[in-house]
């Protein structure tokens, strides 16, 4: 869980900061989804590998490995103005360097859920999910805001203002990254304290080719069972719809609120915070009940839809608290379910690897249609608008899917918590 807090602090604060970068070397607007989409596409090319990876070796070491190959891919942002590039140049490198984080990332998720449904049984996986999801997700809170006062005017003041750090960094967003890449050293040192489960895994295969064609099968197994396919599809939105928003909250904050970057990165944490509160409610819904919070979902898509009618600081912070606790009530147990369905069905790395697989896809899809409506120009809050109702349309044929598999096959509810390996329905 420290290990955890501390690399997904980290990996938000850094986001802030790297968008900073991209203005200090005055990038293009469309550059900050972009460099979303690089950290994205890092999932969906290594979805094939890293599951057998996280498979293979103890969860603790590969999450050191991959902490240490964030920490390089911040080093490489510091060699922007190295290579006599353009502006236009510089900008790239800065999105292939974060790009490399995002590889780090991408490995390092099937371990750190996979961890769980090594380490506890399947009636306390909604528990065990809202611990951990409630701690990333003040990590996530921490890291925004951390990313925030890191590059705001005060605090790079005083970092610059010290010789020993003059001689690496020259800016305000070099000087939060390599704060940055400090918490990625701690996380690493969390990593090496973290114990063997003793839990292991047939061996896994090596050739890319075979490995390939196996995750599809897995992809394939997962939609295909009654239940993970909902849970997987729910995931799959939320994620998406999260990665858009965050992107969304901090254009909306600068031009609809007047907020300069320091302060837009706050509004969300004030997100993250609800998502903390709705966490901790999802904790009290048991497995077997994890379908019932379908309409929540959709409700948040609403709520989204409210947020060019407000401008008062109050009513910001309330309507942003609200769409997070509405956003984390509904994700942690549907969280649960699909790790739970992957792990009968699949193995913890490689259900883990499916996941991300079809949410940052979503991502790739998501951020790319948001890219594409800021280059046609159209107003944020328009934007707002088509995503809220993008949302809640989903959401709602989602629900009528999942109805349908129940009225089907209505035996569905005895399989949510059964323990073992199975074959897909």
């Amino acid at each position: 869980m420290g290990a955890q807090a501390l690399s997904s602090l980290a990996d938000n604060a850094l986001f802030i900061a790297a968008i900073a970068l991209i203005q200090e070397l005055h990038g293009p607007d469309w550059m900050t989804p972009a460099m979303k989409w690089c950290f994205a596409a890092s999932y969906v090319a290594l979805a094939a590998f890293v599951g057998a990876f996280a498979d293979s070796y103890p969860k603790g070491r590969v999450m050191f490995i991959t902490n240490a190959l964030k920490v390089t891919g911040c080093l490489l942002m510091f060699c922007y103005a190295s290579f006599g590039l353009s502006s236009t140049g510089q900008t790239y490198l800065v999105c292939a360097a974060y790009a490399l984080v995002g590889i780090g990332a991408a490995a390092y998720s099937p371990a750190k859920y996979g961890i769980v449904t090594e380490m506890l049984p399947p009636h306390l996986l909604v528990k065990g999910n809202s611990w951990i999801e409630g701690l990333t997700v003040i990590s996530i809170i921490l890291g925004t805001v951390v990313g925030g006062w890191l590059i705001s005017s005060s605090v790079s003041s005083w970092l610059l203002a010290h010789e020993w750090a003059r001689t690496l960094v020259s800016t305000p967003a070099e000087a939060a990254i390599l704060v940055i890449a400090f918490v990625y050293l701690g996380a690493a040192a969390c990593n090496l304290l973290i114990p063997h489960t003793h839990i292991t895994y047939p061996p896994q295969q090596k050739n890319p080719i075979k490995l390939i064609a196996t995750f599809r099968g897995y992809v394939r197994t997962l939609w295909r069972d009654k239940l993970g396919q909902i849970s997987l599809a729910v995931t799959t939105l939320f994620w998406g719809a999260g990665a858009t928003l965050q992107l969304i909250v901090i254009e909306w904050g600068r031009s609809h609120l007047g907020y300069g970057l320091d302060k837009a990165s706050m509004l969300m944490g004030v997100a993250a915070l609800g998502t903390v509160v709705g966490s901790v409610l999802a904790g009290r819904i048991p497995l077997t009940r994890a379908l019932s919070v379908l309409p929540v979902g959709a409700l948040m898509g609403v709520v989204v839809m409210m947020m060019p009618l407000v401008y008062s600081p109050w009513s910001v912070y309330l309507l942003l608290l609200i769409t997070g606790a509405l956003a984390g009530f509904f994700v942690v147990p549907m969280n649960a379910l699909l790790q739970h369905r992957g792990h009968v069905l699949l193995s913890a790395g490689h259900s883990i690897a499916v996941q991300n697989f079809n949410e940052q896809l979503n991502i790739l899809l998501m951020v790319a249609a948001y890219t594409i409506m800021l280059k046609l120009h159209l107003p944020i809050n328009t934007i707002i608008v088509i995503f809220g109702l993008l949302v809640t349309t989903l959401m709602a044929l989602v629900i009528i899917w999942a109805r349908a598999n129940l009225r089907r096959d209505p035996s569905l509810h005895g399989l949510i918590g059964q323990e073992g390996h199975g074959k897909a329905l």
